[in-house]
């Protein structure tokens, strides 16, 4: 079962797996880096309303919200409140765990260290596109879905990366000393 509230959910995600079965190839890693995104939120997509762009983010929690970021990059979140409150946690960071030559193959000339390094770096290792949007991640059938296996590491919070609204608010989660972190090092001592 799912954490209710955003920020509970963004933590308990450290640690769990993101399991791909996406082309006929399975892939596999472990959650290390998260960003909770809250109701009021400025720098939400679900700030303003409910769009056709972010209606998986009004979903009831546990849902795949996928957009694309600069036109070239796609990005996957966990809805993460009740049906129609429109707050999401995005996954930043991945350790790879399975079907790394798999990943290799979508990612060409990346090191292992940056397969999975980053929301679009994740989404792209992984196969994970715009067809993801919506589907249910704790339903065993699905493309793409979270597992729990037990580990509870220990995690570290910060600010938010990249943002220009409300970069201050220190919602961003992580697993403390992984070596899979995205952003300066700084940042997640």
């Amino acid at each position: 079962m799912l954490p209710r509230n955003c920020e509970s959910l963004a933590r308990f995600l450290i640690g769990k797996i993101l399991v791909s079965s996406i082309g006929g190839k399975r892939t596999a890693g472990r959650i290390v880096e998260v960003e909770a995104y809250l109701t009021g939120d400025p720098a939400s997509h679900a700030f303003r309303g409910m769009t056709r762009r972010n209606a998986a983010m009004f979903t009831e929690r546990g849902h795949a919200y996928v957009y694309r970021i600069y036109g070239t990059s796609w990005c996957l979140n966990v809805s993460s409140g009740a049906a129609g409150t429109g707050e999401a946690v995005l996954i930043r960071a991945l350790e790879p765990l399975d079907g790394v030559a798999t990943m290799r193959s979508r990612r060409p000339g990346a090191s292992d260290r940056n397969l999975l390094r980053g929301p679009g770096r994740l989404c792209e290792g992984l196969g994970v596109t715009g067809a993801e949007d919506g589907i249910d991640l704790c339903e065993a059938r699905a493309a793409v879905r979270l597992f729990d296996d037990g580990a509870r590491p220990r995690i570290g919070v910060s600010r938010r990366i990249g943002l220009t609204r409300a970069g201050e608010r220190e919602l961003r989660f992580y697993e403390r000393g992984s070596a899979w972190l995205s952003g300066p090092a700084g940042l997640s001592p």
